[in-house]
C-alpha cells in the first residue's frame, strides 16, 4: 500500500457515483453497453465510461469487451440495499461523504463543521428535509444496519421486566425484537413524529402490534413515566456531553423506583481511546467509556451499576436512581 493509494480520492467518489446512478442495478437488469447504461442513468456516456474503467482497474466491475460491462463479486455488493443507502449521494450517503470535507474544522475546533457545508446543523437539516430524514431512518434501521437482536442480558434477568421505553428508537426495529422474544413485555417507541409514523409495519411484521405504541416527540421532552427499562441504543453516541446529559436526565425523571436506563452502542472499553467516527463529524457525537458514562449519569440523577459485554458485539451499561 503506497501513500498515493492511501490518498486516492477517485475510487471512493467513483463508487459513490455509480451507486447513485444505479449502474449495478442497470447491469443486473441486462443493460451492458456503455451508451445504454448512460441512457438509463441519464448521464454522459464518455464520463461514465471513464468512471467504470477506473473501477474496473480497482477490481470493481468487469469490462468484458470494449464499452461492455458486467458485474463481478465486488460490484454485486453494490446491489445490497444496506450498502446503497450509505453510498447514495442523493440521500444520507451524500451527507456522510461530503461531511468529511469539514474534518479540518473538526480537528481545529473540536466542533462539527456540518453547518458550514450544508447551511444548518445536522439535526436541523434532517428536520428540514423529509426525504433526507427518511433516508437516515432507513440507514439506522434494518435496511442499513441489519436486523437488531432483542436478546441482550440485563442484571437480574428479564423476569421482573414488564415495560420498555425505546428512547430514540427510530422506526421500532429494536423494540419489535425485544417484544417478539418476550411475550409478557409491553413497549413504547419514542422518536420524532415522522419517524414513529413508519413503525406500524415493523410492529405488525413482528406480531407485536398489540403490545407496542408510539409517542411522536423529541426525547428532550418529558418521557413516558414508570417504565421498567428506558433503552438508549445508539442515541448518546450521537450527542455531545451537554445534550447526552439532558437525555439521561429525561430518563431519570421518568423512571420510577426500580426503573433502569440501559445504554447500548458507542461504549468503549476502559483504557481504549476513541476512534474517529462519522457521527462526530455529523453532529458532534462521542464514544464514551463506562467511567465517562458514570460521570454523565451522576450529573443526571443516575448511578451506573454495571457494564455487561453482550457477546463480542457491544456493552450494555445499566443505570438507575437507586441500587437494585
Amino acid at each position: 500500500m503506497s501513500l498515493e493509494d492511501l490518498c486516492d480520492l477517485r475510487t471512493p467518489w467513483c463508487v459513490h457515483v455509480v451507486v447513485t446512478l444505479r449502474t449495478a442495478e442497470h447491469i443486473a437488469s441486462g443493460i451492458r453497453e456503455l451508451d445504454a447504461l448512460a441512457s438509463a442513468a441519464k448521464c454522459d456516456a464518455r464520463v461514465l465510461g471513464m468512471v467504470l474503467r477506473h473501477l474496473v482497474s480497482r477490481g470493481i466491475f468487469v469490462e468484458s469487451a470494449p464499452d461492455r460491462f458486467a458485474l463481478n463479486e465486488l460490484a454485486r455488493e453494490l446491489l445490497e440495499p444496506g450498502v446503497r443507502i450509505g453510498l447514495d449521494l442523493d440521500g444520507i450517503g451524500g451527507r456522510m461523504a461530503h461531511v468529511w470535507g469539514t474534518l479540518l474544522t473538526f480537528v481545529r475546533t473540536g466542533e462539527p463543521g456540518y453547518a458550514e457545508r450544508f447551511g444548518r446543523p445536522f439535526w436541523e437539516d434532517l428536520d428540514a428535509n423529509a426525504a433526507l430524514r427518511e433516508s437516515f431512518d432507513d440507514l439506522i434501521g434494518p435496511m442499513g444496519h441489519g436486523r437488531p437482536s432483542g436478546e441482550f442480558e440485563i442484571q437480574g434477568g428479564w423476569d421482573s421486566i414488564g415495560s420498555v421505553v425505546d428512547v430514540g428508537g427510530g422506526t421500532g426495529a429494536m423494540l419489535a425484537e425485544i417484544l417478539r422474544v418476550r411475550p409478557g413485555v409491553t413497549g413504547i417507541l419514542v422518536d420524532l413524529p415522522s419517524t414513529v409514523a413508519r413503525a406500524a409495519a415493523t410492529f405488525e411484521a413482528a406480531g407485536v402490534q398489540d403490545r407496542a405504541r408510539v409517542m411522536g416527540q423529541s426525547f428532550f421532552e418529558p418521557l413516558p413515566s414508570n417504565a421498567d427499562i428506558y433503552l438508549l441504543r445508539g442515541v448518546l453516541n450521537d450527542w455531545p456531553d451537554l445534550e447526552a446529559e439532558q437525555i439521561l436526565r429525561r430518563c431519570s425523571e421518568a423512571a420510577g423506583p426500580g426503573g433502569r436506563v440501559v445504554i447500548m452502542k458507542g461504549v468503549i472499553e476502559e483504557g481504549r481511546r476513541e476512534d474517529l467516527a462519522i457521527e462526530m463529524l455529523l453532529c458532534g457525537g462521542r464514544h464514551r467509556s463506562i467511567n465517562d458514562l458514570r460521570e454523565l449519569a451522576s450529573r443526571s440523577g443516575l448511578r451506573v451499576h454495571q457494564g455487561t459485554r453482550q457477546g463480542d458485539r457491544y456493552f450494555a451499561v445499566e443505570c438507575s436512581k437507586e441500587r437494585y
